[in-house]
């Protein structure tokens, strides 16, 4: 049995999922490997290094800080979030991240892009901490029209949750067989279709079939969902999921709303610790 922890994106909505997250590593529960999304990958890889409280403690120490993210990182870089910060500058001065915990947890640890110039997903599995390793989380959370297309390894990458969304049937296509499922909306959520698709036409005109997948990504992520409950209702994964929807928005420079969402996951982690510790448990 190989015990898998799937991870949503949703960006500042993956504070919740952060709270989460600090709990199962307060109550020492590690799965075997672990698959983010976005925010998943960018919060989630604080598990893999034992950095609970991490990702709360960055985002709002540097919520108002314009070399982290904002309008003038967009216009002077192409990025909201600023690439060389956020993803080099923070982990290794400011706020380190411990790369030897990370490289020495056996769990394993999956990032999710979508590669812009075929629409699909690629999975990268993560093994040891690096700049390149960052350049994967970064790519996973880079969300289209507020991020460059990133070249890495061959790849041209933006937010993996285009592609795949939740990612469990990957995971459980190798041999993730019980998985806990952490999902940013509330039951009953459905996805629209992206208003905002004639500006990604334009910004992404470069590349059709990653203009399709985002075209039709309403439709992938709703029936994401319902593969997920179907999971859930044979048993083989444990879903955890916000109450309500979470008072946050994609993006925010509000110290005290990611405060109350981080909180709103540690509350709810604290109330299902026992079904997941139980879930992980059964044979």
């Amino acid at each position: 049995m190989k015990r898998g922890l799937v991870l949503e994106g949703g960006a500042f909505r993956g504070l919740f999922t952060s709270g989460i997250i600090d709990v199962m590593m307060a109550h020492d529960v590690w799965p075997d490997g672990l698959i983010g999304v976005s925010a998943g990958a960018a919060f989630g890889c604080n598990y893999k290094s034992r950095q609970a409280g991490r990702a709360i403690r960055y985002n709002k120490a540097y919520a108002h800080d314009p070399r982290y993210s904002g309008i003038r990182s967009l216009l002077t870089t192409g990025d909201y979030f600023n690439a060389q910060f956020a993803y080099h500058t923070m982990p290794r001065q400011l706020d380190v991240f411990d790369n030897e915990a990370f490289n020495a947890n056996p769990m394993q640890f999956y990032a999710v892009c979508t590669d812009v110039e075929t629409g699909k997903a690629v999975y990268k599995h993560l093994e040891q901490a690096s700049d390149t390793t960052y350049d994967w989380i970064r790519a996973s959370a880079s969300m289209p029209l507020v991020s460059r297309v990133i070249d890495l390894e061959g790849y041209k990458l933006l937010d993996g949750g285009v592609a795949d969304s939740i990612p469990l049937a990957y995971f459980e296509s190798i041999g993730y067989d019980r998985n806990v499922v952490i999902l940013t909306q509330p039951e009953g959520y459905q996805k629209e279709h992206n208003k905002l698709m004639p500006l990604l036409r334009l910004s992404l005109r470069k590349y059709p079939k990653m203009i399709e997948a985002l075209d039709q990504r309403h439709l992938m992520y709703n029936r994401q969902l319902d593969y997920v409950s179907e999971a859930e209702r044979e048993g083989r994964c444990l879903v955890i999921r916000p109450k309500e929807h979470l008072p946050i928005g994609h993006i925010s420079h509000n110290p005290d709303e990611m405060q109350r969402v981080y909180d709103m996951g540690r509350e709810e982690g604290e109330r299902r610790i026992a079904d997941i510790i139980r879930f992980y448990n059964e044979q």
